[in-house]
């Protein structure tokens, strides 16, 4: 009888062994397929290009697949979409932009951008720069608020598109000075940059990264968040000046959807640190006037938590809103 009971227990166990640590096998091997980064932009842009330089390194080291696949459309919802909806078993992966928090406020989304994401790390951040025109009579924010308050109607400030960080920074900057700059929305960050340098548009708040190669041509007022740029050292930030709320950085992240297993969310936050400390992957970075990220998941999520704040209560206060 001691026999029989030996042997069922032993039965038992060795059927509930594999249910009890499958979970846990799974997680320890991960990844064992091919993981999609999904980009919520058009390839070609620096979104695409970060997502790809991290998707390469990423494939290097874990030795599996990692295809960048570009689901542009409705302001990069579509894409974020797709991944808060889908599988959280870490095979699909968001990379995005500070964007994602902005739309908070201004439209209605079909996902939380709170809740329904893990946050792994910013990959990097970009501050952005006040210019105006080269031919505009001034040398410091002072004087352009001098004289745009002196003419009221004539001097107007560019962004790329409606409830960009662009428009947020302006509407910010007309709030906290009094100035009434007009806002005119172009259809992305080089139409802007045009429109600047042929004159038609007499200032614009600037993305570091993308816009980096012409500030030689613009007369440079200020510049968001906490401190000054390493390779702009003169140019002081416009808490510097007075002004708050300009704390708030853009920023290229990734994340996962929140139901994914933590195993699975502390593999990818370790080997996007890893990956971020990487000479050759900071100096990708710096070159295109971006700050390299690769804070822990903790720290990004405090981030996020309070740009969010910031960011809504701008829109708030601004009456901003994307009709």
């Amino acid at each position: 009888m001691r026999w029989i009971t030996r042997r069922k227990a032993l039965t038992a166990f060795a059927s509930l062994t594999p249910l009890a640590t499958g979970s846990a096998l799974a997680q320890t091997a991960f990844p064992n397929q091919t993981i999609k980064m999904i980009v919520p932009y058009p390839a070609g842009g620096a979104t695409d290009a970060l997502a790809r330089m991290v998707a390469q390194k990423m494939q290097d080291s874990w030795q599996q697949n990692v295809v960048v696949e570009n689901k542009p459309g409705a302001g990069g919802t579509i894409g974020a979409n797709q991944v808060a909806k889908g599988p959280a078993d870490g095979y699909t992966v968001l990379f995005t932009i500070v964007a994602l928090l902005q739309q908070m406020t201004l439209m209605k989304l079909p996902y939380d951008p709170i809740k329904d994401f893990a946050p792994l790390s910013r990959v990097a951040i970009s501050p952005s720069v006040f210019a105006v025109n080269a031919g505009i009579p001034v040398n410091n924010l002072a004087e352009w608020v001098k004289l745009v308050k002196a003419n009221p109607g004539k001097y107007s400030f560019g962004t790329y598109g409606p409830g960009t960080s662009a428009h947020l920074q302006g509407e910010l900057l007309n709030l906290q000075t009094g100035m009434d700059m007009l806002h005119v929305p172009y259809q992305g960050a080089a139409p802007l940059v045009t429109a600047m340098l042929g004159g038609q548009l007499t200032s614009a708040f600037l993305d570091a990264g993308s816009s980096r190669q012409h500030f030689p041509k613009f007369k440079l007022l200020g510049v968001t968040g906490s401190e000054r740029l390493s390779w702009l050292p003169q140019l002081p930030t416009l808490k510097e000046q007075g002004l708050n709320a300009f704390e708030p950085l853009g920023w290229f992240g990734l994340f996962l959807p929140v139901a994914t297993p933590k195993p699975v969310v502390d593999k990818f936050s370790v080997e996007i640190q890893r990956i971020l400390k990487l000479p050759d992957v900071r100096e990708k970075i710096e070159a295109m006037g971006l700050v390299p990220g690769g804070e822990s998941q903790d720290s990004f999520a405090k981030v996020i938590k309070s740009d969010a704040e910031v960011y809504a209560r701008i829109i708030r206060d601004a009456k901003i809103t994307l009709n």
